[in-house]
C-alpha cells in the first residue's frame, strides 16, 4: 500500500479521499485542512462517503510532512493563492512525496512553464526525492488525454475543438464563479480569469502538449471572448444574480498552425441556462459535459457528462479529476522522480475496482 495524504478537502479534496479510500494499491495516510471547524473529523465524514475511515483531519503540515508519506494529493486552491500553493508543493516535493494536483496552472505543461516556476519545483524534487504530475478536468484530460485518444481514429483533421459547456449555478464555489470569472458583476467589471493572457495562461500548455503530440508546430496562441448579459434577474445556491450583470461568458483558446486556429479549447458558461441560449449547451440539456470535435474526415464527436454527490455534473467534473490524479499515483511512485506531464502519465484501466464499493 503507497501511504498517501490528501491536502484539502474543498469539492476536489472530497472526491480525492474517495478515489484513494477506493484505490487498492493506495492507503490514505492522513488528511490535511486549514479550517479550524474540520479538524479532528473523520475523512470518511468530510468526503462525504457515508462510512468512517479512521482517518481525522488535521492542520499539522510539519507533522504529516515529517512522517514523509509517499504521495500526496493536493487539492488546495491555487486560484487566489498561487505563490502559497507552489510553496505547498515545493514543501511535499522535498520531503520525497509523489505531489499530483490540479492547482498549478503554470505546470500542465512543464517544458513550456515559466522558468521561474519550473526551476522551483525541480529543485525541490531533487532535493528530496519527489515527483510531480498536474493535471485535472479542463484543464486536464478533456484538453489532452481524451481529444488525443479520439484523433487516432480519424484519416484527416482540420480541426480538433475541446469544449466545457456548463451552467455553474449549481457550483459550489462561489468566490471563483462570482469573483475570477465574473458573474453578476457589471459587464464593464474586469474578472481576473477574462483578462487578456489568463486563458492562455491557463490552457496554452495544453494546446501545445496537444500540439507535440500531433506533430504540429504551433506558430501562436490567439484568445476570442463574449459576454452576455442577465435579461432577469436570478437566484441560485450562490445567491441571487441581478438583471443586466454579467450571466454567460464564452470564450477560446485557440493554437494556429500556418496562420490558421487548428487546435481550439473553447468554454461556453452560464449562471442561468436561459442566459445566451443560442450558444452552444449539452446535447442532453443538463447542467454541463464535455466534448470533444474532430472537424476532418470523419467528423467525430465525443461527449462526456459525468455527475457525483447527488447527480451534480459539477461534482462529477471534480471526480473525473481527482480520478486522474489519484489512479496515477501508483504509476508515478515506480517511475521515479521528475517533473511529468499528461503524454507521459498513461489513463489506465481501474484494475480491482469493478464491482466493488
Amino acid at each position: 500500500m503507497i501511504p498517501t495524504v490528501v491536502w484539502g478537502t474543498g469539492n476536489v479534496g472530497r472526491a480525492a479521499i474517495r478515489a484513494v479510500a477506493a484505490h487498492p494499491a493506495l492507503g490514505l495516510a492522513a488528511v490535511l485542512v486549514s479550517n479550524p471547524a474540520k479538524t479532528g473529523r473523520d475523512a470518511g465524514e468530510l468526503s462525504g462517503l457515508g462510512r468512517p475511515l479512521g482517518v481525522t483531519a488535521t492542520d499539522d503540515v510539519e507533522g504529516v510532512l515529517r512522517t514523509r508519506p509517499r504521495a500526496v494529493v493536493y487539492a488546495a486552491s491555487g486560484d487566489v493563492r498561487p505563490d502559497g500553493a507552489i510553496e505547498d508543493v515545493g514543501r511535499a516535493l522535498r520531503a520525497g512525496a509523489v505531489v499530483v494536483t490540479p492547482s498549478l496552472y503554470g505546470m500542465y505543461d512543464p517544458a513550456g512553464a515559466p522558468g521561474e516556476i519550473r526551476d522551483v519545483l525541480a529543485a525541490a524534487a531533487e532535493a528530496g526525492g519527489g515527483s510531480l504530475f498536474v493535471s485535472g478536468v479542463d484543464p486536464g484530460w478533456a484538453n489532452d488525454v481524451l481529444p488525443l485518444l479520439v484523433s487516432g481514429l480519424g484519416s484527416e483533421i482540420d480541426v480538433l475543438r475541446c469544449q466545457e459547456v456548463f451552467d455553474y449555478s449549481t457550483y459550489d464555489q462561489e468566490e471563483a464563479v462570482r469573483d475570477l470569472i465574473g458573474m453578476g458583476h457589471p459587464l464593464d467589471h474586469q474578472p481576473l480569469m477574462l483578462a487578456e493572457g489568463i486563458p492562455t495562461m491557463i490552457w496554452g500548455g495544453q494546446l501545445r502538449m496537444m500540439a507535440r503530440a500531433l506533430g504540429a508546430e504551433l506558430d501562436g496562441v490567439d484568445e476570442t471572448l463574449e459576454r452576455r448579459p442577465l435579461e432577469e434577474t436570478v437566484r441560485t445556491t450562490m445567491g441571487e444574480f441581478r438583471a443586466g450583470t454579467q450571466g454567460a461568458v464564452r470564450l477560446e483558446v485557440r493554437g494556429m498552425v500556418a496562420g490558421e486556429p487548428r487546435i481550439v479549447v473553447e468554454h461556453v458558461t452560464r449562471i442561468h441556462p436561459s442566459c445566451a441560449p443560442d450558444w452552444p449547451a449539452p446535447p442532453d440539456g443538463g447542467a454541463g459535459a464535455h466534448r470533444v470535435i474532430v472537424e476532418g474526415r470523419p467528423r467525430i464527436e465525443v461527449t462526456v457528462e459525468a455527475a457525483d454527490e447527488g447527480e451534480n455534473r459539477a461534482a462529477g467534473g471534480n471526480a473525473t479529476a481527482a480520478g486522474r490524479l489519484v489512479n496515477a499515483i501508483d504509476w508515478l511512485a515506480e517511475a521515479g522522480p521528475g517533473l511529468y506531464d499528461a503524454l507521459d502519465v498513461p489513463l489506465r484501466p481501474a484494475v480491482g475496482r469493478l464491482g466493488k464499493r
